[in-house]
């Protein structure tokens, strides 16, 4: 009997703590003055009273690539990360025309990635000065950090897209980007 009393009131202890710690949670949430900012920076953007950010792009691409069936992968930033990651970022256009797919050959040959689907989890970079090449990194689950599940894209049309890899060294802010079925290009990293 002492064991039995001694479970239900440690089962109650623990429902009570876990209670209380999704209600402190809830409290914290709140949107003290939050939502005000996006208003904010929204309208400005509406007002056009800003220029371009890093994240919008700028008219000068690092690298353009050209791929098949008319794709261009327009690439824009290549980013080095606080946590030591590289985030190259950009678009793919369809300039042909008729409606295209990306290649399955875009993920690689590797079996973990090509088990989650299509994607550009084939890239890499090259950095010719360390004699090291940089895949694209994955998730717990082998899921690449990349784009994935791209749509067919329409003649004229764009999607947004992205890979994240390990960073290189420091010193190295020159790489060349890789991708199957598109051209090669030397891109720069910045930060």
């Amino acid at each position: 009997m002492n064991i039995r009393f001694t479970m239900k009131a440690r089962r109650g202890v623990v429902a009570v703590a876990v209670a209380g710690l999704a209600l402190s949670v809830a409290g914290c949430s709140g949107t003290d003055g939050d939502d005000k900012k996006p208003a904010a920076s929204t309208s400005a953007t509406k007002k056009g009273g800003s220029g371009p950010s890093v994240q919008e792009g700028s008219d000068d691409p690092l690298a353009e690539v050209k791929g098949e069936d008319g794709l261009i992968l327009k690439l824009t930033s290549a980013t080095r990360d606080a946590g030591g990651f590289v985030t190259v970022s950009g678009e793919l256009k369809n300039d042909g025309d008729e409606a295209a797919r990306v290649s399955v050959r875009t993920a690689g040959d590797e079996t973990e990635i090509i088990r989650h689907g299509a994607s550009l989890g084939g890239a890499t970079l090259v950095d010719s000065g360390g004699k090291k090449r940089y895949y694209v990194l994955r998730d717990t689950d082998g899921r690449p950090l990349t784009t994935t599940n791209m749509p067919r894209i329409k003649a004229g049309a764009s999607i947004p897209v992205f890979m994240q890899f390990p960073a290189p060294p420091a010193d190295s802010t020159e790489v060349t980007f890789q991708l199957p079925t598109f051209a090669s290009a030397t891109i720069s990293i910045s930060g």
